[in-house]
């Protein structure tokens, strides 16, 4: 196969991982359940929540192996064990996270170093199916008996990793390619796949709240989707056996191909800075805390759908999951859909700009949720999933704009350590107000159980847009000049 259909395989591979890598995404769908059968309190059931996040407190482990050791990933299974060895092992699970997250980044930029934005903001979008898939995968194999439907989210969660990992460790590597032809094309048939996946996964959401979809013929629906982009390495393949080209010709493509990376590389990053030195930089510490205000709010919110919805009366809870899924795959994508045609247009918008105007209907989205009616519940949730999605994908290439390419694994993993701060904060404050308004065995009914939660978290959010505001008056004259010379 020839090394451009090798490039676009990777990229198939990349999409497979990222679509399965959300493990903890769907605890939501079977928290409830869980907390039932292990006979958990409300702040135990958050102690397995902030677990997951735990892992990506060593993630950056994962981002110096990315530099020094070649391409894998892991997973890990959870059985049916003690309370304490279910947290453990949820904490590895997260971390396995980071490392398929990893592979998946490093792997995009290094493939496509001229349409960097573009590609990891494509991959990034399809984690956000991964609790579709997941809630899919439960409602068309297994029973849902309450304890059958907890046992097989586990089940589920520790075992497809592994799988899809198997099938894609082969393709998913550095692909040595110096003439990208007819790229733009290409890229095009992924976005029109990539759309059509979203939209399908929103209406048969919708479907299954509405009229009761089956979340088999759902699964089958978004597994041929999956399927979908093949066709491009197919079709590179077969348009290249078919096409002779001179020594020359390719070493003149070759040679404007490297002008060109060196051109991007040096347009697109503010500075190459490691570690430490970001840890000394104020955009670096106001770029954290927009994110623990924004997406990770957004992540605390999805982590506690599940007793959220419970304490409305709401029965649909995978739905929900479902839901939120489908429209955060949505807001992931709509980034990398904008870095496409927006950067062949004088336009220009900046990372902390869009943030900025992605965090206003969120903040608008918890308040909304103090409406006690379903229907806000189904907005609230669908805003939340597009707003905090779209923030996680923006925030890869934020990273590396700020901060640098070469120490890009590390760095990013040291942002996201923001997660499990604020699952343990934003987390245990909705656990302890939730404990304080139930009964005497711990459960709460009623829109009491969330409502402070609702207006601190909108509060918070509030905040986050005042310091993403101030990000971006910092860093706008960097994002001027970048425009300027990528349009010169």
């Amino acid at each position: 196969m020839p090394p451009t259909a090798l490039q676009w395989l990777s990229l198939v591979g990349v999409v497979w991982l990222q679509s399965i890598s959300g493990t903890n995404t769907n605890f939501p769908a079977y928290s409830s359940q869980l907390k039932h059968v292990l006979s958990m309190s409300q702040l135990q059931l958050n102690n397995l929540a902030f677990a997951s996040d735990a892992g990506k407190l060593l993630g950056w482990f994962s981002g110096i192996a990315a530099v020094y050791l070649p391409f894998g990933s892991s997973s890990s299974s959870i059985p049916s064990l003690s309370y304490v060895q279910i947290f453990a092992l949820t904490v590895l699970a997260g971390n396995s996270i980071c490392w398929i997250n990893t592979v998946s980044y490093v792997v995009s930029i290094r493939n496509f170093p001229c349409n960097q934005q573009v590609v990891v903001g494509l991959t990034t979008s399809y984690q956000g199916l991964s609790a579709k898939i997941y809630t899919d995968v439960v409602g068309a194999v297994f029973s849902h008996s309450l304890f059958e439907r907890a046992k097989a989210y586990l089940l589920v969660n520790s075992a497809l990793p592994l799988i899809v990992c198997f099938i894609v460790a082969p393709i998913v590597k550095d692909i040595d390619v110096l003439g990208q032809r007819n790229v733009d094309a290409w890229f095009i048939v992924m976005f029109v796949i990539t759309i059509v996946t979203g939209i399908y996964s929103m209406i048969s959401s919708l479907g299954s709240i509405t009229s009761g979809m089956s979340a088999l013929d759902n699964l089958i629906g978004t597994g041929v989707l999956l399927l979908a982009p093949l066709v491009i390495p197919l079709a590179v393949k077969d348009q290249n056996d078919g096409t002779v080209r001179s020594v020359e010709e390719g070493f003149k493509e070759g040679e404007e191909e490297a002008d060109r990376e060196v051109q991007v590389r040096d347009v697109g990053v503010r500075e190459e800075i490691g570690a430490k030195t970001m840890l000394m930089r104020i955009d670096f510490w106001l770029y954290f805390l927009v994110y623990f205000s924004g997406a990770t709010l957004g992540m605390v919110f999805v982590n506690n759908l599940g007793q959220i919805a419970e304490s409305r009366g709401s029965s649909r809870t995978s739905s929900l999951v479902s839901l939120c899924s489908s429209f955060g795959f949505f807001g992931r994508l709509m980034p990398s859909f904008l870095d496409y045609y927006i950067s062949r247009s004088k336009c220009m918008v900046s990372r902390p700009g869009l943030i900025v105007l992605l965090m206003v209907p969120m903040a608008g989205a918890f308040f909304l949720l103090l409406n006690p009616t379903n229907i806000s519940l189904y907005i609230s949730t669908a805003i939340i999933g597009v707003c905090s999605g779209a923030i996680t994908s923006i925030a890869v290439t934020t990273t590396r704009e700020l901060f640098g390419t070469e120490n890009f694994s590390v760095n990013h993993n040291i942002v996201v350590a923001n997660i499990p701060l604020g699952s343990l904060i934003f987390g245990y404050m909705a656990a302890m107000l939730y404990h304080k308004e139930g009964n005497r065995d711990g459960k709460c009914m009623g829109m009491k159980c969330y409502r402070n939660s609702f207006v601190i978290w909108g509060c918070v959010c509030i905040l986050g847009i005042i310091l993403a505001i101030i990000l971006y008056a910092r860093t706008r004259k960097f994002y001027l000049k970048r425009h300027d010379q990528s349009h010169s």
